[in-house]
């Protein structure tokens, strides 16, 4: 059994594989054009990639649960600085290069604005992205984590969040605070498009939550517990795959916008892959490329801001979807030298000690997320 109290070893590679993975991800999406995105090998197969959203919020659910910091008020108040990073993310990645002057014509010309700018500033900042989903849920699921004691009613909980996801979505009360409220909740694209709505999106988190708590119950036992995902997985996938195939509309609808057989199904694929890591890492020793992925773990959250404050600053440079997939190849080498560089200017600045703000709500062995 790892000596590592409350922590499954496991998800630090998995989390620091995911810090890789999302820099080439966005990479592509932001340089290269249509056809090599679509019609490339390479290029669908990083496209492919970026569906695994799924996989980052369950390991946050993970670490939610077993977390050295549980009390409801630390999970309110890092949900509120996770909320502020990404107001402030959205800000670095597209308001300072408006301003500036560096944004590429065809970038702005593709949300087709015809009203003040100073409306078009606030859509950009409103986006809503992964950070935005992870402060709410923070804020809802200490709750969970507080009141709520019985494994399966956790995931009760869940599936319930998946289940009314589709009936819910749309909801809209028509006052413009409250509408973007809503929309961070149900998706109804005003005032800002938002990419990971809560409902469905906070489902994947609270099923990590359910195995966070049976991991404790498990004595912190790894195999075990990644034996039962799979075992779940399966039943997921089984009882997903008709759903989304079947009955797409309602079930699937789209990957950011999916009903509850998507939210199963992607569950069910994701519980499956997260135990064929396991096994796959479980014979991996220390070395480099381990050291490497740790520390991508411990500090996920501020080189994902960091990654896409670069790419998108990026686009005065190299231009907006214009470029084949060995240009694309050769950025995502830039890329991951400057995100990796920022960071360790950071870590200079600060000596090494953790901000709470980037750091805490998602390390493996500090508390939350990915």
């Amino acid at each position: 059994m790892e000596k590592l109290s409350k922590r499954i070893a496991a998800l630090d590679l998995i989390k620091g594989m995911s810090v890789i993975g999302m820099i080439i991800i966005h990479t592509l999406l932001i340089y290269a054009n249509v056809k090599s995105q679509s019609e490339t090998v390479i290029g669908s197969f990083i496209v492919f990639l970026g569906r695994g959203t799924s996989i980052f919020l369950i390991c946050m659910g993970i670490t939610f649960m077993t977390s050295s910091h549980q009390s409801l008020k630390s999970s309110i108040k890092r949900g509120g600085l996770l909320l502020f990073a990404a107001f402030f993310m959205n800000f670095m990645k597209f308001i300072v290069p408006a301003v500036l002057g560096f944004a590429p014509d065809n970038f702005i010309q593709k949300y087709g604005w015809h009203g003040p700018i100073e409306q078009q500033y606030m859509y950009l900042v409103m986006l809503g992205d992964i950070l935005q989903l992870a402060g709410i849920s923070l804020l809802f699921v200490g709750f969970i984590r507080e009141y709520v004691k019985n494994k399966y009613g956790i995931l009760a909980i869940g599936l319930l969040i998946a289940l009314v996801s589709r009936e819910v979505s749309g909801t809209i009360i028509d006052y413009p605070v409250i509408n973007y409220i809503t929309d961070l909740f149900f998706s109804n694209d005003y005032p800002a498009y938002i990419y990971f709505p809560v409902f469905p999106w906070m489902s994947f988190i609270i099923i990590g939550m359910f195995f966070g708590k049976w991991f404790l119950e498990l004595n912190h036992d790894s195999k075990k517990l990644f034996r039962n995902m799979l075992y779940v997985g399966l039943v997921f996938v089984a009882i997903g795959a008709p759903l989304v195939f079947g009955f797409d509309t309602y079930n699937y609808n789209g990957f950011y916008h999916m009903g509850p057989g998507g939210v199963i199904y992607f569950a069910g694929w994701t519980l499956i892959f997260l135990w064929i890591i396991f096994r796959i890492t479980a014979k991996m020793k220390d070395n480099k490329f381990t050291s490497l992925l740790k520390y991508c773990s411990r500090n996920l959250t501020s080189m994902y801001m960091i990654q896409w404050i670069l790419i998108s600053w990026g686009k005065g440079i190299f231009g907006y979807r214009q470029h084949s997939i060995g240009s694309v190849l050769l950025l995502i080498i830039l890329y991951m030298i400057l995100t990796f560089s920022v960071q360790k200017l950071l870590d200079l600045l600060k000596k090494k000690k953790p901000v709470i703000v980037l750091e805490q709500p998602i390390s493996v062995d500090e508390t939350v997320l990915k």
